[in-house]
């Protein structure tokens, strides 16, 4: 297992991510979100806060050959 770091800072509606593998965003309120990650991947994730039940998706955005 290898060390991982990750900060996030909120503004407002708007979270950016800092993490090893680059930096992401997501924009959204606690029960829904979307956003990109730091490999260009599109998440969205849809949950009933206080819960700790959520859906989340992830779709590449790379061409395939």
């Amino acid at each position: 297992m290898g060390l991982r770091f990750h900060k996030t800072i909120k503004l407002g509606p708007i979270n950016i991510n800092l993490s090893k593998s680059g930096v992401g965003f997501s924009v959204g309120t606690k029960g829904a979100r979307v956003g990109r990650t730091a490999k260009g991947n599109i998440r969205t994730s849809v949950g009933i806060p206080g819960t700790g039940i959520s859906y989340v998706t992830e779709k590449s955005t790379k061409k395939k050959k």
